[in-house]
Formats: structure tokens, C-alpha cells, sequence
């Protein structure tokens, strides 16, 4: 039984070697600008928004058919039967022979010279949501940016974060070979050792959570590049630059011109004010050129009937108007206006928003500066405390509980250093972001 167990255990080693083996790991040094030109080729979403885009244009280019004349053609052949002439009073008739083969060709063409604006209505209206299309994708753009930012700075915190903890690991192995030596010489009790080695064991484990979640924002983040599982991105931040000297004016000004909620908005209004032209074009006629050509036979208006063709030519104008809706597309006229009203409206919200989301970032990017400095200042004093209590426990004037508080302090205070950098560069994109410019 012990031998089964053993060859299980062994096949199953061999096999994850093989497994992983299979997967050749890459890795790459991405920067920001090259992380968003590969979700740009390979991200699923934003090639869905690409053909929904064309798929738009296309839309604008059917509307545009309203501008094209108008061809129709028919073309049919029919058995004939014999017709009959019958008195009203039914009492008599006699047979009228017509011939058995008949055919029936007709050609007609129009162009609509005015509709009352309907057709440029249409025209602008697909092409409005073809634009409002765009701002979607492009909407998406930032918004999937935005993601590989958050998981871009994610992978910078928790690398930083493993530094701190190898070293201190590092530093908590001394220690520990220190306190052996110690322990030999009869200086420090066994019990100072066990604390120190649970100390090592929660620093090791901890590691292997920030290992853990490190590969977990990785998966995310070479999903949304389009990128094989197995590859290993490794954050490159030497072409971030930050541009802090930048006021909250000059952001309002960058999201009035780029932010695509606004430009959404404005796509609204526009959008509305199209259909309500759409309206107010039923209250007017419809004129069109047509000509028609007809070639019929045989000719049954004569009776016996006559056995050959008649053509005909007709080319005229024409005009066509509903008198309807001179009291049914009030209605839809009165719904419009109030369908811009309120476009406009959700604009001005729209920008009161973005201007409220940019003081706050703004306020929060400066705060993030102020709060990297308190936590410098405060990693510095950690160090000295740490270095004051380890020299004092050394010489026996100190507790080891006193050193283990003064450890903790230290690598919450370097931890907290990290998270402070990380959200200098947060609060920076997210500056980006809000105004349309990530």
C-alpha cells in the first residue's frame, strides 16, 4: 500500500513538471503607452466597438440613398381567355375573341426633388448616431485604459510591497541566527526565538499572498491585452510623467473639449433636435419628377380585341401632401421639444458632474503629494526606533516584545510608503481619465 502511494506521488510530480514545462513563461516589460497599443489590437471589447462602428457608417451611407432616384420595372406574360358581351338583362351575349398570349412591360423612375427636409433630417440623424457610436467605443477606450492603469499600478504596489518583504525577511533570518548564537551562550531565552520565528512565518506567508495576488492582477491584465496566459508583465514606469503644476481651469478646459460624457450629451441635444426637423417635415408636401414608360398588349379596350402592343410615355411632377398631419404631428412636435429640453438638461448635469469628479481628483492628487511626505517622515522615524530598540535589546536593555512592535512599525510604515507613491500615479491618471485625455 505504501509502495501504491509513493508511485502516485511520483507520477503526479512528473506530471505538473510536464505541465508546466508545456507552458513556455515570456516576460515582458511593458510601459503604459504599450500596454494601450495592445489592448487596441487584441482587446475583444474594443474590436466589438470597431465593427459596431463600421457597422454605423455603413447605417449613414443607406440614409444617403434617399438623395438616389427611385427605379421600378414589371414585366409579366398571361394566358388570355375569350371574353363574353352579355345584355343587362342577361338574356343573350355572344363571345369576343382575344388573343391568347398577353404581356405587360412597364418601366417607371422618380427622383425626389423636395421632401421638406426629411431625407437631410435622416441623413444627419444616422450620422449623429453613428458619432454617438464612436464616443461609445471610444468611451470604452478610456474606460478600458483606465482598468490597465489600475492593474498597471496594482503590479508597481505589489512588487514594491515583496521588496519590503524580502528584505525584511532577509533581516528577520539575521536576526533569528543572531538569537541561536545568543541562545548558545546563554543571553537570550528560547521564547524570544519562537516569537521571532512566527514573525518570520507571518512575513513568509504574507509573501506568498501578495505572490498569489500578483498573478491573479496579472491574469486580468495579459486577458485585456490579448496577450498568452503564461507571459509575466513586468510594470515599466520610466515614461510616466507627471504634470502637477497643472490647475483645475486648465483640466475643466481639457474635459470641456474631451471628455466623452460631455460630447455624449451634446450628441443627445444634437440628436433630438434632428428628430424633431423629422416632425415638423410631415407638415410640409413631397414633390417628385417621375416618368413611365408602359408596353402592354394585346389591346382589349377595342372590341374584336387588336393583336399587337401599345406603348405609352408619361413624364411629369408630382406632389403628395398629408393633411393629417396638420393635427396629428402636433403632438409628436410638442414630444420632441421637450425631448431636447431635457438632452440639454442631462448636459448641464453632465457638466456639472465632470467639473465636481475634477475639483475632487484634483484635490485628491494634490493630498496624495502631502500624504507620501507624512509617510517618508514616518518610515523614517520607524527606522531609527527600530534601530534604537534593536541596539537597546541587543545590550539586554530591551523586551523582545518591544523589538517585535518596533519590526511591525517599520514594515507598516514601508508598506504605507509604497501605497502613498501608488497613489500619486492614481490620482494622476484618474485626472486623465475624468477629462477624456487617458
Amino acid at each position: 500500500m505504501r509502495k501504491t502511494y509513493f508511485l502516485i506521488a511520483a507520477l503526479s510530480g512528473v506530471l505538473c513538471v510536464n505541465a508546466v514545462c508545456s507552458q513556455s513563461v515570456e516576460k515582458r516589460k511593458l510601459t503604459i503607452g504599450q500596454m494601450f497599443e495592445l489592448a487596441e489590437q487584441n482587446n475583444s471589447s474594443i474590436k466589438a466597438n470597431q465593427l459596431q462602428q463600421k457597422q454605423a457608417y455603413q447605417e449613414v451611407k443607406v440614409a444617403k440613398n434617399g438623395y438616389l432616384p427611385s427605379i421600378n420595372a414589371s414585366l409579366s406574360f398571361s394566358y388570355n381567355g375569350d371574353g363574353m358581351i352579355i345584355d343587362r338583362d342577361f338574356r343573350s351575349y355572344f363571345k369576343a375573341e382575344i388573343p391568347d398570349f398577353g404581356n405587360n412591360f412597364a418601366l417607371e423612375v422618380s427622383q425626389i426633388i423636395y421632401s421638406g427636409g426629411a431625407i437631410s433630417a435622416s441623413v444627419r440623424l444616422s450620422e449623429l448616431k453613428a458619432q454617438m457610436t464612436s464616443l461609445d467605443a471610444e468611451l470604452n477606450r478610456q474606460e478600458i485604459r483606465f482598468l490597465i492603469v489600475g492593474n498597471y499600478l496594482e503590479l508597481c504596489k505589489l512588487d514594491n510591497q515583496l521588496k519590503v518583504f524580502d528584505t525584511n525577511i532577509a533581516q528577520t533570518e539575521r536576526i533569528l541566527k543572531d538569537m541561536h548564537v545568543r541562545h548558545s551562550q546563554g543571553t537570550a531565552l528560547h521564547n524570544d526565538i519562537t516569537r521571532y520565528e512566527l514573525l518570520l512565518q507571518d512575513l513568509k506567508y504574507t509573501k506568498t499572498t501578495l505572490q498569489n495576488n500578483k498573478q491573479i492582477i496579472n491574469n486580468q491584465l495579459t486577458s485585456t491585452l490579448g496577450l498568452p496566459e503564461a507571459t509575466i508583465i513586468e510594470p515599466d514606469t520610466a515614461g510616466i510623467k507627471l504634470l502637477s503644476e497643472k490647475t483645475a481651469e486648465q483640466w475643466l478646459k481639457e474635459a470641456s473639449l474631451s471628455a466623452i460624457p460631455i460630447k455624449l450629451a451634446a450628441a443627445r441635444v444634437q440628436i433630438n433636435e434632428q428628430k424633431k426637423k423629422l416632425s415638423y417635415s410631415e407638415r410640409l408636401p413631397k414633390v417628385a419628377l417621375f416618368a413611365t414608360n408602359n408596353l402592354v398588349g394585346p389591346i382589349t379596350m377595342e372590341i374584336p380585341a387588336i393583336d399587337k402592343n401599345f406603348n405609352c410615355f408619361v413624364a411629369g411632377i408630382g406632389i403628395t401632401y398629408n393633411f393629417d398631419n396638420l393635427y396629428k404631428s402636433g403632438r409628436q412636435i410638442s414630444s420632441d421639444k421637450i425631448g431636447i429640453m431635457k438632452a440639454r438638461q442631462d448636459m448641464t448635469t453632465t457638466e456639472e458632474e465632470i467639473k465636481l469628479a475634477i475639483q475632487s481628483a484634483l484635490i485628491k492628487y494634490q493630498e496624495s503629494y502631502s500624504l507620501a511626505q507624512t509617510k517618508e517622515k514616518s518610515l523614517e522615524l520607524a527606522k531609527e526606533n527600530y534601530d534604537i530598540v534593536y541596539y537597546r535589546y541587543a545590550n539586554d536593555l530591551a523586551l523582545i516584545t518591544d523589538l517585535l512592535d518596533a519590526s511591525s512599525q517599520k514594515i507598516d510604515a514601508e508598506l504605507q510608503v509604497v501605497i502613498a507613491h501608488i497613489n500619486i500615479l492614481f490620482n494622476y491618471f484618474k485626472l486623465h481619465y475624468i477629462s477624456g485625455t487617458l
